[in-house]
């Protein structure tokens, strides 16, 4: 594919957004940016929310990773089902009953100050890593595509897209990003059907062909019952990671919770997470389809994958195959669809760390943002967390230069089992106790706890001949609920439900 075909299609799709951005911002006041004032249509939501989840992570990684997993991935996207059943009826009704802007102040109403910065700190923490590891997939495929072939450097690509996302987001906030992730799921999923499209053309293959040799390849096992011990695989513990990764990156992230609380009432908000999962399990189980194809496209046609001292670099299979081999048609549809994903998740990554940062941490209140007094505040600390994703996404270039092998869906995995163990324990202590804690002791229960949870897991074969696997953050959860349990006091007073305005 040229340069000048790339630079086209890039510069149409990105006056799309901009176009959706001029129209979704008209008359943009403080509490558009924060809640879409409350009127996005809940169909809107759960399709864009699609693009939003997914991400690159997905459309690159986990096709890759079919390599060394087959399908074993699907027992996580089942264990999701049960995740956001929890979400839906738990969670879901306790934020709308709280009308919560950021879903962290509920921690200051049942807890304290402490535990609410705590919680909040969590959450920049854990959704800054991970949207810089999905940012970093994408400015690695737009650099394998075109940028590199310019020679130009990694830092100035990932600029470039991050002044992208910052240009179409910084005026409408969530109202614009429920919009443009709509318009960016529709070509994430054209993207993985183009691909699958090409590949049973180039190979002369009919659908029942293309069933049967998937069923009949090492890729197509779905579950692992073997060796619960030590296998990192097992059902079980991809089926409960799944279920408490969803709960834990899902309905205590700011990032996705935020796009629900933009529905009107909710009715509407659970409407759109009943449908979100019926799409996610079914897309997700095409990533999978897509991701054994390539491999067996591959060995068909004799094509040399990426690698690097012997092993291949299952995160540029996909890339590399759908920018030199799959033909122009699923080349344009690669680029546009890592692009869709990749800006689907960052951009609304982008206005909940603004959210966060500005009412959990600035002080702004409900009362000063329906003022219009917190708009020059809001897009300072946008540009401010653009500025920190650009360092963070450049920092990981120089890890993927030093671990060319790294699984960017196990290594996100990985991070959120540490980073998202304190939301998942302080949420679950609030709702399933009427203890209070000793508030001041919250924030080093919350910072030890995933200390003693990288110490047991790295030591977990040798002591229990156990070895942990995705379902980490279950174990970082249950020491952070154990360790809130060791600070707390039997209640003295009812539980207050009232949230500063």
């Amino acid at each position: 594919m040229s340069s000048v075909w790339v630079v086209s299609i890039l510069s149409a799709y990105f006056l799309s957004l901009l176009t959706i951005a001029y129209f979704t911002s008209k008359n943009a006041e403080s509490t558009t940016f924060f809640n879409a004032n409350k009127q996005s249509p809940w169909y809107l939501v759960a399709f864009g929310m699609i693009g939003a989840s997914l991400s690159g992570v997905t459309f690159i990684s986990i096709p890759g990773a079919v390599l060394s997993r087959s399908f074993g991935y699907f027992q996580i996207v089942l264990g999701y089902v049960a995740g956001y059943l929890v979400i839906a009826l738990v969670l879901m009704p306790l934020y709308y009953r709280l009308n919560l802007i950021s879903i962290y102040t509920y921690l200051e109403s049942r807890f304290g100050k402490y535990t609410y910065k705590t919680g909040a700190s969590f959450f920049l923490l854990s959704r800054t890593i991970g949207t810089a590891f999905r940012l970093f997939l994408a400015v690695e495929a737009l650099q394998i595509g075109l940028f590199g072939k310019w020679d130009l450097p990694f830092w100035l690509t990932t600029a470039i897209s991050i002044a992208l996302i910052w240009l179409y987001t910084f005026r409408g906030g969530i109202k614009t990003i429920v919009w443009t992730d709509t318009f960016q799921t529709a070509f994430l999923l054209l993207a993985l059907f183009s691909a699958i499209g090409a590949i049973k053309q180039d190979l002369g293959w009919s659908l029942e062909h293309l069933a049967t040799a998937i069923s009949e390849s090492p890729f197509s096992k779905i579950f692992f019952w073997e060796n619960f011990a030590e296998s990192k695989n097992h059902f079980i513990k991809q089926f409960l990671a799944g279920m408490f990764i969803a709960i834990a990156m899902t309905g205590l992230d700011q990032d996705l919770m935020q796009k629900n609380l933009t529905c009107k009432n909710l009715k509407d908000a659970q409407k759109n997470m009943f449908s979100f999962v019926a799409i996610l399990v079914a897309v997700n189980f095409v990533f999978l389809v897509m991701g054994a194809l390539l491999y067996l496209y591959a060995e068909n046609k004799g094509i040399a994958l990426p690698s690097q001292n012997g092993k291949i670099i299952t995160d540029q299979v996909y890339p590399v195959l759908a920018f030199e081999h799959l033909g122009v048609v699923a080349g344009i549809a690669f680029l546009l669809g890592i692009t869709a994903a990749t800006y689907a998740s960052s951009d609304s990554a982008l206005a909940s760390l603004t959210t966060s940062f500005c009412i959990d941490f600035l002080g702004l209140t409900k009362k000063a943002i329906a003022e219009h007094k917190a708009q020059k505040t809001v897009r300072w600390v946008h540009l401010g967390f653009s500025l920190l994703l650009l360092l963070i996404v450049v920092l990981f270039e120089k890890l993927r230069n030093a671990y060319p092998q790294m699984n960017i869906i196990g290594a996100l995995f990985q991070a959120a089992g540490y980073t998202y163990g304190a939301l998942l324990g302080l949420f679950a202590f609030g709702i399933t106790t009427k203890r209070n804690l000793r508030d001041k002791l919250v924030p080093l229960v919350c910072v030890l706890c995933p200390v003693v949870a990288f110490i047991i897991a790295q030591n977990s074969k040798e002591w229990l001949g156990y070895v942990f696997g995705d379902e980490l953050i279950l174990l970082n959860g249950l020491l952070n609920y154990a360790g809130l349990w060791l600070i707390s006091l039997k209640p003295r007073y009812s539980v207050q439900t009232n949230l500063h305005t």
